[in-house]
């Protein structure tokens, strides 16, 4: 059966959203396909796709992103690394489930994960 899902992502300049996940939120980088690469961390993996027409502030592409109890990490990493936290962003503690503890969700368009 199904074990799980991928996004896929647009991207607009490659190497910038490279660096953005791999410098800035240390993912890794799996694959380089020209116009398609993963990226992974941990468990999570991404896949994203060369979208040079994307209109950025127009866009309905988004990550959600389900981070372990750690998120004060997460923060101290993104202002380690100048990343901009958009006011769109939205920062909350889930409660979970039975068989998880609880957990902080990112939410944002893929366009407000960016370095300004």
């Amino acid at each position: 059966m199904i074990t799980r899902a991928v996004p896929k992502l647009p991207f607009i300049e490659k190497q910038q959203t490279i660096e953005f996940y791999v410098n800035g939120l240390g993912f890794s980088l799996q694959s380089d396909y020209s116009d398609y690469f993963i990226i992974s961390f941990s468990e999570a993996e991404l896949h994203f796709f060369s979208y040079p027409g994307l209109e950025r502030n127009q866009s309905d592409f988004m990550i959600y992103l389900r981070v372990n109890t750690e998120i004060d990490g997460l923060y101290e990493t993104l202002q380690k690394n100048n990343i901009a936290i958009h006011p769109m962003v939205s920062w909350r503690i889930s409660p979970g489930n039975k068989e998880s503890s609880p957990s902080s969700i990112l939410t944002a368009p893929c366009s407000l994960l960016d370095k300004r």
